[in-house]
């Protein structure tokens, strides 16, 4: 008995060691002062930035409304958060897209600064769309996230899960008027550099830095109930199409700067400008499902200086449109200033 006692000591003493390894190893990728750096390089720390004391910053949760209209703010943020969920391969209501969530590219369910936040969205519409060449509401651009960043059909615009998700917009963007100039609104955008994104020095930076979230091939991390992911695909079938607007490397480039890797933000930043332009290149250079863009930007003088898809007004190539130099574009798009006669 003595003996049996003994074996079953060691037994959950191991089982114990192991549970601590492992949790060791979890904390190790989330937490920003242990990240993994596969390279021969040591992980330079940024000096902190300071930002404005009128930044925008979220509405507190514990001021949502009680009631019908609290309910379905609750409700449209739940869907935000959690998509997959709901509307991913295994949704609950729907099977309608590709197991990402909305809150992936729109951090913190939106509000966090720099991080695709929704602070001026509602107030932003109607507005002109010069993708697709229409006035556009509200509706509409939850319909393409649905067809480009979720690579899949978008639910009904009228029934009660849009509904929902615009109410929490709403509540999010109270008291931002339009045009009205946010510090912190969306992503930010980064100086143009020098020279073309390096995709090989992209690839050097994702390993180092990224990979051991979304792992060696950028599939992401599964959740173990295969639902949604913990850490989402960067490329791949389920990952966003071409025509998201994350492919557009510019757009990429100042979202990675201030929130990845794992614990970075825009007053603590893990990588330079340089670094989260190569990054973003080498992350679009990769195969992911393409999307039929040949009705977009019908006014192609209109197009973004890095949307990867000609026909263009200008005579620069795809290649450069789409890893640049972009400040050559740039120059060459100038209004001519006021001359003498």
């Amino acid at each position: 008995m003595a003996r049996v006692k003994a074996s079953r000591h060691i037994i959950y003493s191991a089982l114990i060691a192991s549970v601590f390894v492992a949790i060791s190893i979890i904390f190790s990728c989330h937490n920003e002062k242990d990240n993994v750096n596969t390279s021969s390089q040591p992980i330079a720390k940024l000096p902190s930035v300071k930002i404005p004391a009128n930044t925008w910053r979220a509405p507190d949760s514990n001021t949502i409304p009680k009631g019908k209209t609290g309910q379905l703010i609750r409700y449209g943020k739940e869907l935000l958060t959690h998509t997959s969920i709901y509307f991913g391969p295994n949704g609950t209501i729907a099977k309608i897209s590709n197991g990402m969530n909305c809150q992936n590219c729109h951090l913190d369910g939106g509000s966090r600064l720099f991080g695709n936040n929704y602070a001026s969205f509602i107030a932003g519409y109607p507005k002109m769309n010069n993708r697709s060449g229409k006035i556009e509401h509200p509706a509409d651009r939850i319909v393409q996230c649905f067809n480009r960043s979720l690579a899949g059909i978008a639910p009904d615009t009228n029934g009660r899960e849009v509904t929902a998700m615009l109410a929490y917009m709403k509540w999010i963007g109270q008291g931002v008027k339009k045009g009205q100039q946010l510090f912190g609104a969306a992503s930010e955008k980064l100086a143009y550099l020098d020279r073309a994104a390096d995709t090989a020095n992209g690839r050097a930076v994702f390993i180092s830095k990224c990979q051991v979230c979304h792992g060696a091939n950028g599939q992401g991390l599964l959740a173990a109930d295969k639902k949604a992911y913990t850490y989402p695909p960067l490329w791949g079938n389920h990952s966003y199409n071409d025509g998201a607007g994350m492919y557009r490397i510019g757009n990429f480039a100042g979202f990675v700067k201030n929130n990845m890797p794992f614990g970075a933000t825009y007053q603590n930043a893990q990588l330079t400008d340089a670094e989260a332009w190569d990054v973003a290149a080498f992350v679009n250079s990769q195969l992911r499902p393409h999307k039929d863009q040949h009705r977009d930007w019908p006014d192609i003088k209109t197009k973004p200086i890095d949307f990867p898809f000609g026909p263009y007004a200008d005579g620069f190539s795809e290649q450069q449109h789409k890893y640049g130099p972009f400040k050559p574009i740039k120059d060459a798009r100038k209004t001519p200033t006021n001359k003498k006669s």
